[in-house]
Formats: C-alpha cells, structure tokens, sequence
C-alpha cells in the first residue's frame, strides 16, 4: 500500500491506513503512559521506598534487559509458528503480573520475579508488535508507521513520566503501588485490541518444507545485509540509547556539573522535538534511500555529541547547562531519522514465514547496544576519561555513516526505501 506522500501531515497519513492500522496505532499513547510512570522511578521504588541496597536495586534493574535479551530470540520463532497476537498476550500477562508484583515488594525475591516477568514481556514485544505492524501496512506507509509510533511512543512515557514525577512520594509507599498497578492496567488496552478488533491480522504464512529451509535464524545471518544492518543497529544503540540512562545523565553531571532539573528539562526537549518534527521528517524522507537518511542522521548524532563535549568544557555554567539541553534536542532530531528506517528495512527484508525472526535480531541488537552502552560509559567515565568518552560516541558516528555505506550496495533497493517506477507514487526520489 502507498500513496503520494510529498506532503505527509497527520490527517493524510490517518486516512491512508486500514482499519486494522487506525485501531493499532490509535491507544499506542496511552499505552506507553503508564510504562511512562515506572519507568524513571523504579530504582528510586527499590532503594529508597522498599530498602533495598542500590548495588542489589541495579542489579535487579538489570533483569528487564538480560531477561529481554534471552527470550527474544525463541519470541521470534514463537511469531513465526503461532503468530504475533499469540506470542504477545503472553507477553503482556507477563507484564501484569510482573507489575502486579513489583507494587507489592517487600523483598528482593518477589521485586526479582516481577522483573523477569516484565523483562519476558520486553523480549517480545519488539518483535511481536513490529511483526504485527508490518502484517497491517506495506510499502511506503510502513515507514510512516514506524516514525508515527515511536513519536506517540515518546508522547506517552514523557507525559507518563511528568505525572509520575509530580504524583510519587518516597515518604509515601502507596503513591508507587499505585503507579505500578496502572502500569499493568494499561496493558489490558493492548490485549483488548488483540482479542477484538485485531483478531484476525495474520502476522504469518503456514508453514512449508521451502520456508523451513530458508527462515532459521542460522540462514538469516548468512545474508551479509542482515549482517550490516544488525552491526549497524547495534552501534546505534550503543552510542545512543544505551547512553540515555547512564552515559548522558553522569557525564552531565559529573563533567558538565548541572542540575537534575537540567537534565529532566532536557529529557522534556527530547521528547518534544520527537512529537514536533516526526511527521515533517516522515516528509522528507518519504522516496528517499534509507541508508543516505542514516548518513544524516549519523552526522547529527555526531554534532550532538560535540555540543555535549562542549558542555563539559564549561562546567557549572549557563552555557554548559544550555548544551546539555541543545545535546538532546539535536540528538532527538536523529532519532526521527533513525526510527523510521531501521525496522522498516528489516521487514521490507523478511518474508511473512520468518518476519518475526528478522525482528527479534533487530531487538536483539537494540537490546545488546542498550546493555553494552552503560557498561562502557561507566568505565570511561569512572575512570575520568571524559574526552575519550565523547571521542568513542563521535568515531561510533562515522561507524554508523560507513556501515550505511555498506549495507546500500548489499540491499536491494526496494528494502532501501526505493519506489519502484511504475508505483502509484511515481519516480523514485534519490
């Protein structure tokens, strides 16, 4: 399916969608609110409303991604055999349950089981839903798809955590209990979606002797496309994402010496460039090759990470707490560029027999980037090597823009974003 999207706004890319896409994407914002809420505090709940050392609250913190990590891959399979909406409303009574749990620890033990719960639901939510979305929307407004949720994805844990903050007390346990039973209610929307108006999206194909030979994960990783685009996401999440919990915050911090309310306001701009300026990058890029679009957004992510080295340059200061703020509105800018395409090139890659394999690499891969990344910035920063730091994100851009490079002239262009000239849509725009 696709239209022509030289001028793509909210109420075109509405209209263009089927059913199944509007009723998808339509509580995606809601959803997320209540992952919104938990999500800042939920180390703060462990360590200082339930006690628990912060060594140990770190390390159960840890369960969601290394939990996320080990059941991606078997997710994948699972997609594939029983379908997406099957493999996800396990997911999302995992993460009932585990948020059920984790409102009423009292103990490590319990708090360790609600995260591996939740950490289940993390493991294949990436790749059931990705899977689901590309079963509803094909061609050009995939991509769309894409860029479009992760803006209301932003919208929803950003408002989430602004209510969050304001509402949660320490002194008050109940006020975190609260939270985290919303969390779990809020999946009852997804499930309800599932069960009803998206029962009968098909995220498969039955299974044959052709497909069972050429979809194992095995197979898939032989294909040197699979293979760059999987580096390449890796390092984009290493150098991204993975420093937004740990590597951004402690090197503003501890370099660039500014105020928490600094690095929440930044994590506000973040949020609001995203919302702001998706559909007018969806614009933009629409016809466009996907790997010169990663160029881009490599060469803004490396201008992002020389404004904060600058800010670090300029400690305790109006300018430094400026350039933090400017780090993360220009990196979020990058991040309109990079959503859109990468899951996008892996669908438009898989087939309907092992697309929920090609997700679950691709969430493998942002999960491995999101768990290495931490570890490095706490080595390099807490070993004073703060230049070294920005030095390691800026190399990782250029990395990004020469495995773009690679991954063009291995992909056919169709994957790359490229119309085909007979397409309703006409010529394909280079």
């Amino acid at each position: 399916m696709q239209q022509n999207t030289e001028v793509i706004s909210a109420r075109t890319f509405w209209s263009a969608l089927p059913t199944e896409g509007r009723w998808l994407l339509s509580t995606v914002a809601i959803q997320t609110l209540g992952r919104g809420l938990t999500l800042p505090f939920t180390i703060i709940y462990l360590h200082e409303v339930r006690g628990f050392d912060l060594g140990l609250s770190g390390a159960l913190m840890s369960l969601i991604a290394i939990v996320g990590l080990i059941v991606t891959g078997p997710g994948g399979t699972l997609i594939d055999r029983f379908g997406a909406k099957a493999v996800l409303l396990v997911g999302l009574v995992a993460m009932i349950a585990g948020c059920t749990l984790l409102a009423f620890a009292t103990s490590p033990a319990v708090a360790a089981v609600g995260l591996v719960l939740i950490g289940v639901n993390f493991g294949v939510s990436w790749p059931g839903f990705n899977a689901l979305i590309a079963a509803v929307v094909s061609g050009d407004l995939r991509q769309q798809y894409f860029g479009v949720n992760f803006a209301l994805v932003n919208l929803g844990i950003g408002v989430g955590g602004i209510i969050g903050g304001f509402y949660i007390d320490v002194d008050s346990p109940e006020t975190f209990t609260v939270i985290f039973l919303i969390d779990a209610a809020s999946s009852l929307i997804p499930m309800a979606l599932l069960l009803g108006p998206l029962r009968n999206v098909r995220s498969h194909s039955e299974p044959t002797e052709e497909s069972a030979a050429a979809g194992g994960y095995r197979e898939i990783l032989r294909q040197p496309a699979v293979l760059w685009l999987t580096l390449l996401t890796f390092i984009a999440m290493f150098i991204g994402y993975g420093q937004m919990e740990a590597g951004f915050p402690a090197y503003a911090r501890q370099v660039a010496e500014v105020s928490t309310r600094v690095i929440g306001f930044a994590f506000a701009v973040n949020t609001a460039v995203i919302v702001l300026l998706q559909f007018t990058v969806l614009a933009k890029i629409s016809g466009r090759r996907r790997t010169r679009v990663m160029w881009v957004m490599a060469g803004v992510w490396a201008l992002s990470w020389l404004i904060l080295g600058a800010a670090g340059l300029l400690p305790d200061s109006l300018a430094a707490a400026i350039g933090v703020i400017a780090f993360m509105g220009v990196f979020a800018f990058g991040e309109t560029l990079l959503q859109p395409t990468v899951p996008a090139i892996y669908n438009d890659l898989a087939s309907d027999h092992n697309r929920g394999r090609y997700n679950a690499i691709n969430s493998a891969a942002f999960q491995g980037g999101a768990i290495a990344g931490p570890i490095a910035a706490g080595l390099l920063l807490g070993h004073d090597l703060d230049a070294v730091y920005i030095a390691i994100m800026v190399l990782g851009c250029l990395g990004i823009g020469a495995l773009a490079l690679a991954l063009e002239r291995r992909i056919p262009a169709s994957a790359n974003g490229v119309r085909a000239p007979e397409s309703e849509s006409g010529v394909a725009v280079d």
